[in-house]
Protein backbone atom coordinates (compact mmCIF):
# COMPACT_ATOMS: atom_id res chain seq x y z
CA UNK A 1 0.00 0.00 0.00
CA UNK A 2 1.30 3.72 -0.74
CA UNK A 3 0.35 6.75 1.08
CA UNK A 4 -0.14 9.80 0.18
CA UNK A 5 2.97 12.46 0.28
CA UNK A 6 3.38 14.06 3.45
CA UNK A 7 4.50 18.01 3.38
CA UNK A 8 6.61 19.33 5.97
CA UNK A 9 9.32 22.38 6.67
CA UNK A 10 11.72 19.63 7.63
CA UNK A 11 12.43 16.21 7.81
CA UNK A 12 14.89 14.71 10.94
CA UNK A 13 15.89 11.56 10.17
CA UNK A 14 16.11 9.45 13.65
CA UNK A 15 14.49 10.57 17.22
CA UNK A 16 17.96 9.73 18.94
CA UNK A 17 19.63 13.29 21.32
CA UNK A 18 20.97 14.92 17.66
CA UNK A 19 17.32 14.41 16.18
CA UNK A 20 15.11 14.98 19.06
CA UNK A 21 17.16 17.96 20.18
CA UNK A 22 17.52 19.86 16.81
CA UNK A 23 13.34 18.59 16.22
CA UNK A 24 12.73 20.61 19.84
CA UNK A 25 14.59 23.49 18.44
CA UNK A 26 13.43 23.94 15.12
CA UNK A 27 9.96 23.48 16.93
CA UNK A 28 10.18 26.03 19.24
CA UNK A 29 11.49 28.47 16.48
CA UNK A 30 8.16 28.17 14.41
CA UNK A 31 8.96 25.54 12.05
CA UNK A 32 7.58 22.47 10.97
CA UNK A 33 9.04 19.68 11.77
CA UNK A 34 8.81 15.57 11.07
CA UNK A 35 10.60 13.00 12.53
CA UNK A 36 10.82 9.50 11.32
CA UNK A 37 12.67 7.12 13.13
CA UNK A 38 13.41 3.48 12.03
CA UNK A 39 13.18 1.75 15.54
CA UNK A 40 10.73 1.71 18.45
CA UNK A 41 11.82 3.55 21.48
CA UNK A 42 12.97 2.91 23.99
CA UNK A 43 15.79 0.85 22.12
CA UNK A 44 19.49 -0.08 23.02
CA UNK A 45 22.16 2.22 22.29
CA UNK A 46 25.83 2.55 23.35
CA UNK A 47 27.43 5.83 24.90
CA UNK A 48 26.27 6.23 28.18
CA UNK A 49 28.55 8.78 29.58
CA UNK A 50 27.73 11.83 28.62
CA UNK A 51 29.92 15.27 29.11
CA UNK A 52 28.84 18.40 30.98
CA UNK A 53 28.62 20.02 27.72
CA UNK A 54 26.01 18.33 27.06
CA UNK A 55 23.76 19.95 29.24
CA UNK A 56 23.75 23.00 27.36
CA UNK A 57 22.55 21.89 24.43
CA UNK A 58 19.76 19.74 26.43
CA UNK A 59 18.99 22.99 28.56
CA UNK A 60 18.51 24.98 24.91
CA UNK A 61 15.64 22.41 23.57
CA UNK A 62 13.90 22.18 27.01
CA UNK A 63 14.37 19.06 27.57
CA UNK A 64 16.05 19.86 30.79
CA UNK A 65 13.19 18.58 33.02
CA UNK A 66 12.54 15.72 30.90
CA UNK A 67 15.86 14.37 31.92
CA UNK A 68 16.16 15.06 35.44
CA UNK A 69 13.17 13.84 35.58
CA UNK A 70 15.12 10.19 35.09
CA UNK A 71 17.09 10.07 38.20
CA UNK A 72 20.09 9.34 36.86
CA UNK A 73 23.53 8.51 38.03
CA UNK A 74 25.02 11.56 38.78
CA UNK A 75 28.68 12.97 37.01
CA UNK A 76 31.63 15.14 37.37
CA UNK A 77 34.47 14.34 36.38
CA UNK A 78 36.49 11.20 34.47
CA UNK A 79 39.05 8.60 36.73
CA UNK A 80 42.29 6.71 34.81
CA UNK A 81 43.91 4.12 35.99
CA UNK A 82 47.15 2.04 34.56
CA UNK A 83 48.34 -0.43 36.50
CA UNK A 84 48.50 0.89 40.16
CA UNK A 85 48.35 4.37 39.37
CA UNK A 86 45.18 6.00 39.55
CA UNK A 87 43.94 9.71 38.37
CA UNK A 88 41.13 11.81 38.34
CA UNK A 89 39.61 14.88 36.59
CA UNK A 90 36.68 17.01 38.13
CA UNK A 91 35.39 18.62 35.44
CA UNK A 92 33.91 21.78 37.52
CA UNK A 93 37.61 22.62 37.89
CA UNK A 94 38.09 23.28 34.41
CA UNK A 95 39.49 26.10 32.17
CA UNK A 96 35.68 26.70 29.91
CA UNK A 97 32.58 28.44 31.12
CA UNK A 98 29.60 26.38 31.19
CA UNK A 99 28.21 23.49 32.89
CA UNK A 100 30.59 21.40 34.78
CA UNK A 101 28.86 18.46 36.01
CA UNK A 102 26.45 15.77 33.70
CA UNK A 103 24.93 12.41 34.30
CA UNK A 104 25.90 9.03 33.36
CA UNK A 105 22.95 7.46 32.03
CA UNK A 106 21.49 4.39 30.32
CA UNK A 107 20.73 5.10 26.75
CA UNK A 108 17.55 3.30 26.07
CA UNK A 109 15.80 5.59 28.76
CA UNK A 110 17.90 8.76 28.32
CA UNK A 111 16.78 8.69 24.45
CA UNK A 112 13.04 8.08 25.26
CA UNK A 113 12.93 10.69 27.20
CA UNK A 114 14.67 13.30 24.86
CA UNK A 115 12.13 11.85 22.13
CA UNK A 116 9.28 11.97 24.51
CA UNK A 117 9.80 15.69 25.56
CA UNK A 118 9.90 16.72 22.64
CA UNK A 119 7.04 15.10 21.27
CA UNK A 120 5.23 16.74 24.61
CA UNK A 121 6.30 20.15 22.59
CA UNK A 122 4.24 19.41 19.94
CA UNK A 123 7.42 17.57 17.27
CA UNK A 124 5.38 14.72 15.26
CA UNK A 125 7.83 11.43 15.75
CA UNK A 126 6.77 8.72 14.11
CA UNK A 127 8.22 5.34 15.07
CA UNK A 128 9.31 2.18 12.37
CA UNK A 129 9.64 3.91 9.28
CA UNK A 130 12.77 3.13 7.46
CA UNK A 131 13.80 5.26 4.99
CA UNK A 132 14.37 3.61 1.55
CA UNK A 133 15.26 6.58 -0.81
CA UNK A 134 16.27 10.31 -1.62
CA UNK A 135 16.30 12.72 -3.80
CA UNK A 136 17.76 16.88 -3.21
CA UNK A 137 17.79 17.39 -6.96
CA UNK A 138 14.30 19.01 -7.07
CA UNK A 139 13.02 22.27 -5.24
CA UNK A 140 12.20 20.29 -2.39
CA UNK A 141 13.55 16.87 -1.31
CA UNK A 142 12.03 14.05 -1.67
CA UNK A 143 12.35 11.21 0.79
CA UNK A 144 10.82 7.75 0.39
CA UNK A 145 10.13 5.56 3.04
CA UNK A 146 8.07 1.77 4.47
CA UNK A 147 6.30 1.98 7.81
CA UNK A 148 6.40 -0.97 10.05
CA UNK A 149 3.30 -2.42 8.54
CA UNK A 150 5.20 -2.34 4.62
CA UNK A 151 3.27 0.97 3.43
CA UNK A 152 5.60 3.05 1.27
CA UNK A 153 5.12 6.84 1.43
CA UNK A 154 6.97 10.01 0.60
CA UNK A 155 7.87 13.35 2.35
CA UNK A 156 8.43 16.60 1.14
CA UNK A 157 10.44 18.90 2.82
CA UNK A 158 12.49 22.01 2.40
CA UNK A 159 15.19 20.80 4.42
CA UNK A 160 16.59 16.81 5.67
CA UNK A 161 18.72 16.74 8.92
CA UNK A 162 20.23 13.02 9.16
CA UNK A 163 20.26 12.03 12.65
CA UNK A 164 20.48 8.33 11.91
CA UNK A 165 23.59 7.88 14.03
CA UNK A 166 25.51 4.84 12.93
CA UNK A 167 22.55 3.71 10.86
CA UNK A 168 23.87 6.80 8.44
CA UNK A 169 21.39 7.02 5.91
CA UNK A 170 22.03 10.10 3.77
CA UNK A 171 25.96 9.08 3.41
CA UNK A 172 24.53 5.70 2.12
CA UNK A 173 22.16 6.89 0.18
CA UNK A 174 23.83 9.99 -1.60
CA UNK A 175 27.31 8.65 -1.61
CA UNK A 176 29.02 10.93 0.73
CA UNK A 177 30.27 7.99 2.59
CA UNK A 178 34.71 8.25 2.88
CA UNK A 179 37.19 6.09 3.97
CA UNK A 180 37.92 6.89 7.93
CA UNK A 181 41.52 7.41 8.50
CA UNK A 182 40.98 5.42 12.06
CA UNK A 183 42.42 1.92 12.55
CA UNK A 184 40.03 -0.56 12.34
CA UNK A 185 39.07 -0.89 16.57
CA UNK A 186 36.37 -3.16 17.85
CA UNK A 187 34.25 -2.56 21.33
CA UNK A 188 32.86 -5.84 22.93
CA UNK A 189 30.58 -4.61 26.13
CA UNK A 190 27.67 -5.38 28.36
CA UNK A 191 25.54 -4.46 30.94
CA UNK A 192 26.78 -5.96 34.51
CA UNK A 193 25.85 -5.59 38.20
CA UNK A 194 28.93 -4.76 39.54
CA UNK A 195 28.99 -5.20 43.35
CA UNK A 196 31.35 -2.93 43.77
CA UNK A 197 31.84 -1.83 47.78
CA UNK A 198 31.19 1.69 47.98
CA UNK A 199 34.57 2.85 49.22
CA UNK A 200 36.24 1.36 45.86
CA UNK A 201 34.36 3.00 43.61
CA UNK A 202 33.93 6.84 42.71
CA UNK A 203 30.13 6.33 41.33
CA UNK A 204 30.46 10.56 40.35
CA UNK A 205 33.08 9.46 37.38
CA UNK A 206 33.67 7.06 34.77
CA UNK A 207 36.57 5.23 34.70
CA UNK A 208 38.77 4.31 32.43
CA UNK A 209 41.41 1.67 32.75
CA UNK A 210 44.64 1.17 30.20
CA UNK A 211 45.62 -2.85 29.95
CA UNK A 212 48.80 -3.51 31.92
CA UNK A 213 50.98 -4.88 28.26
CA UNK A 214 48.95 -2.86 25.81
CA UNK A 215 48.62 0.60 25.85
CA UNK A 216 46.00 0.87 22.69
CA UNK A 217 43.62 -1.67 24.49
CA UNK A 218 41.37 -0.23 27.26
CA UNK A 219 38.36 -0.89 29.02
CA UNK A 220 35.34 1.33 30.62
CA UNK A 221 33.06 1.10 33.47
CA UNK A 222 29.93 3.53 33.49
CA UNK A 223 28.51 3.37 36.94
CA UNK A 224 24.36 3.64 37.00
CA UNK A 225 22.17 4.70 39.36
CA UNK A 226 20.91 1.39 40.10
CA UNK A 227 24.12 -0.45 40.99
CA UNK A 228 24.41 -1.37 37.09
CA UNK A 229 27.51 -0.50 35.10
CA UNK A 230 28.27 -0.60 31.55
CA UNK A 231 31.45 -2.03 30.97
CA UNK A 232 33.45 -2.96 27.74
CA UNK A 233 36.34 -3.60 25.87
CA UNK A 234 38.51 -1.85 22.71
CA UNK A 235 41.01 -2.86 20.81
CA UNK A 236 41.81 -3.43 17.29
CA UNK A 237 39.72 -6.14 15.86
CA UNK A 238 43.38 -8.54 15.80
CA UNK A 239 44.15 -7.68 19.53
CA UNK A 240 40.96 -8.51 20.51
CA UNK A 241 40.86 -11.84 18.47
CA UNK A 242 43.73 -13.52 20.52
CA UNK A 243 40.42 -14.22 23.11
CA UNK A 244 38.07 -14.57 20.34
CA UNK A 245 35.09 -16.57 21.64
CA UNK A 246 31.49 -16.78 19.98
CA UNK A 247 30.89 -16.64 24.04
CA UNK A 248 31.22 -12.74 23.94
CA UNK A 249 30.97 -12.37 27.99
CA UNK A 250 33.62 -15.05 28.31
CA UNK A 251 35.75 -12.98 25.56
CA UNK A 252 35.69 -9.70 27.77
CA UNK A 253 35.93 -11.34 30.79
CA UNK A 254 39.33 -12.95 29.53
CA UNK A 255 40.76 -9.37 29.03
CA UNK A 256 39.46 -8.29 31.96
CA UNK A 257 41.26 -10.88 33.95
CA UNK A 258 44.64 -9.63 32.47
CA UNK A 259 43.76 -6.23 34.03
CA UNK A 260 44.45 -7.20 37.92
CA UNK A 261 43.00 -3.71 39.66
CA UNK A 262 39.75 -4.38 37.39
CA UNK A 263 39.42 -7.75 37.78
CA UNK A 264 39.86 -7.26 41.86
CA UNK A 265 37.15 -4.33 41.96
CA UNK A 266 34.97 -6.63 39.61
CA UNK A 267 35.53 -9.24 41.38
CA UNK A 268 31.59 -10.04 42.93
CA UNK A 269 30.14 -8.52 39.32
CA UNK A 270 27.30 -10.43 37.92
CA UNK A 271 27.36 -10.96 34.49
CA UNK A 272 23.49 -11.09 33.67
CA UNK A 273 22.61 -9.02 30.65
CA UNK A 274 23.64 -9.48 26.78
CA UNK A 275 26.58 -9.13 25.95
CA UNK A 276 27.34 -7.16 22.01
CA UNK A 277 30.09 -6.25 19.73
CA UNK A 278 30.90 -3.10 17.33
CA UNK A 279 33.88 -3.46 14.25
CA UNK A 280 34.80 -0.68 12.27
CA UNK A 281 33.14 2.26 13.99
CA UNK A 282 35.21 5.03 13.10
CA UNK A 283 33.44 7.38 10.31
CA UNK A 284 33.57 10.21 8.14
CA UNK A 285 31.77 11.70 4.86
CA UNK A 286 32.84 13.76 1.74
CA UNK A 287 30.60 16.73 2.92
CA UNK A 288 28.70 17.43 6.14
CA UNK A 289 26.05 19.59 4.51
CA UNK A 290 24.65 20.62 1.11
CA UNK A 291 21.48 23.05 -0.13
CA UNK A 292 19.23 20.66 0.76
CA UNK A 293 20.47 18.06 3.96
CA UNK A 294 23.13 18.48 6.85
CA UNK A 295 24.67 15.81 8.51
CA UNK A 296 24.00 15.55 12.59
CA UNK A 297 26.62 13.73 14.77
CA UNK A 298 27.40 9.88 14.32
CA UNK A 299 25.73 10.16 10.78
CA UNK A 300 28.41 12.69 9.67
CA UNK A 301 31.61 11.19 11.64
CA UNK A 302 32.53 9.19 14.83
CA UNK A 303 35.95 8.98 15.97
CA UNK A 304 36.45 6.76 19.30
CA UNK A 305 34.12 6.00 22.17
CA UNK A 306 37.41 6.08 24.73
CA UNK A 307 36.25 10.05 25.44
CA UNK A 308 33.09 10.12 24.95
CA UNK A 309 32.52 12.49 22.32
CA UNK A 310 30.20 10.92 20.57
CA UNK A 311 26.83 12.22 22.01
CA UNK A 312 28.31 16.05 22.86
CA UNK A 313 29.56 16.19 19.07
CA UNK A 314 25.98 14.82 18.30
CA UNK A 315 24.36 17.55 19.77
CA UNK A 316 26.59 20.73 18.88
CA UNK A 317 25.69 19.42 15.58
CA UNK A 318 22.14 19.77 16.23
CA UNK A 319 22.08 23.18 18.12
CA UNK A 320 24.99 24.90 15.31
CA UNK A 321 22.38 22.90 12.36
CA UNK A 322 19.29 24.43 13.83
CA UNK A 323 20.22 27.98 14.26
CA UNK A 324 21.64 28.18 10.48
CA UNK A 325 18.31 26.24 9.35
CA UNK A 326 16.24 28.57 11.26
CA UNK A 327 17.65 31.64 9.01
CA UNK A 328 17.53 30.17 5.83
CA UNK A 329 14.23 29.29 6.36
CA UNK A 330 13.18 32.77 7.27
CA UNK A 331 14.51 33.41 3.63
CA UNK A 332 18.43 34.60 4.29
CA UNK A 333 21.51 33.17 2.77
CA UNK A 334 23.45 30.87 4.60
CA UNK A 335 26.71 29.10 3.96
CA UNK A 336 26.44 25.72 5.70
CA UNK A 337 30.13 24.86 4.78
CA UNK A 338 31.61 28.14 6.74
CA UNK A 339 28.82 28.36 9.11
CA UNK A 340 28.20 24.67 10.63
CA UNK A 341 30.42 21.97 8.87
CA UNK A 342 34.05 24.61 9.43
CA UNK A 343 33.16 25.12 13.26
CA UNK A 344 32.29 22.02 13.77
CA UNK A 345 35.19 20.01 12.60
CA UNK A 346 37.31 22.51 14.88
CA UNK A 347 35.61 20.81 17.88
CA UNK A 348 35.95 17.22 15.85
CA UNK A 349 39.34 17.54 14.96
CA UNK A 350 40.47 18.93 18.50
CA UNK A 351 38.97 15.39 19.64
CA UNK A 352 40.68 13.74 16.89
CA UNK A 353 44.49 15.13 17.96
CA UNK A 354 43.25 13.81 21.58
CA UNK A 355 42.06 10.31 20.66
CA UNK A 356 44.97 9.83 18.43
CA UNK A 357 47.34 10.52 20.70
CA UNK A 358 45.32 8.53 23.95
CA UNK A 359 46.25 5.33 21.29
CA UNK A 360 49.96 6.24 20.75
CA UNK A 361 50.81 7.07 24.54
CA UNK A 362 51.17 10.59 23.92
CA UNK A 363 48.17 11.48 26.09
CA UNK A 364 48.58 8.78 28.58
CA UNK A 365 51.90 9.91 29.22
CA UNK A 366 50.19 13.61 30.37
CA UNK A 367 46.82 11.99 31.71
CA UNK A 368 49.49 10.08 34.50
CA UNK A 369 52.15 12.46 34.93
CA UNK A 370 52.95 12.54 38.47
CA UNK A 371 53.06 16.19 39.13
CA UNK A 372 51.08 18.44 36.63
CA UNK A 373 50.38 21.81 36.54
CA UNK A 374 47.37 22.85 37.79
CA UNK A 375 46.22 25.26 35.02
CA UNK A 376 47.32 22.82 32.64
CA UNK A 377 44.97 20.32 33.81
CA UNK A 378 42.25 22.44 34.11
CA UNK A 379 42.45 23.34 29.97
CA UNK A 380 42.65 19.29 29.99
CA UNK A 381 39.64 19.11 32.15
CA UNK A 382 37.88 21.55 29.85
CA UNK A 383 38.53 19.28 26.14
CA UNK A 384 37.24 16.00 28.32
CA UNK A 385 34.18 17.84 29.58
CA UNK A 386 33.25 18.27 26.05
CA UNK A 387 34.45 22.00 25.14
CA UNK A 388 36.14 21.03 22.39
CA UNK A 389 34.89 24.18 20.47
CA UNK A 390 36.46 26.78 22.51
CA UNK A 391 39.24 28.18 21.05
CA UNK A 392 40.12 30.24 24.05
CA UNK A 393 41.81 27.10 25.63
CA UNK A 394 45.15 26.90 23.77
CA UNK A 395 44.74 23.04 23.26
CA UNK A 396 41.88 23.93 21.07
CA UNK A 397 43.38 26.48 19.37
CA UNK A 398 46.19 24.71 18.81
CA UNK A 399 45.84 20.97 19.29
CA UNK A 400 48.82 19.60 17.94
CA UNK A 401 51.42 21.80 18.83
CA UNK A 402 50.32 21.72 22.15
CA UNK A 403 49.57 17.88 22.57
CA UNK A 404 53.62 17.49 21.51
CA UNK A 405 54.85 19.61 23.89
CA UNK A 406 53.16 18.54 26.57
CA UNK A 407 53.91 14.94 25.55
CA UNK A 408 57.55 15.71 25.31
CA UNK A 409 57.93 17.66 28.82
CA UNK A 410 56.07 14.83 30.33
CA UNK A 411 58.40 12.43 29.10
CA UNK A 412 61.47 13.98 30.37
CA UNK A 413 62.72 12.85 33.88
CA UNK A 414 62.41 15.27 37.11
CA UNK A 415 60.26 17.75 35.02
CA UNK A 416 57.30 19.96 36.56
CA UNK A 417 54.40 19.66 33.55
Amino acid sequence: MTNARITTDVLIIGAGPSGSIAAANLHRLGHQVLVLERETFPRFSIGESLLPHCMSFIEEAGLLPAVKACDFQFKNGAAFRREDVYTWFDFEDKFSPGPGTTFQVERATFDKALADGAAEQGVEIRYRHTITAVDTSGELALVSYVDGDGNSGEVACKFVLDASGFGRVLPRLLDLEAPSDFPVRQAVFTHIRDNILPAEFDRNKILITVHPQEKDIWFWLIPFSDGRCSMGVVGTQEKLARHKSDNLIAQLQAFVAEAPELAHLLRNAEYCFPSREIVGYAAKVKQLAGDKFALLGNAGEFLDPVFSSGVTIAMRSASTASKVLDRQLRGETVDWQSEYAQPLRRGIDTFRVFVEAWYDGRFQDIIFYPDPSANVRRMISSILAGYAWDTDNPYVAEPVRRMNALADFCRQPGTVA
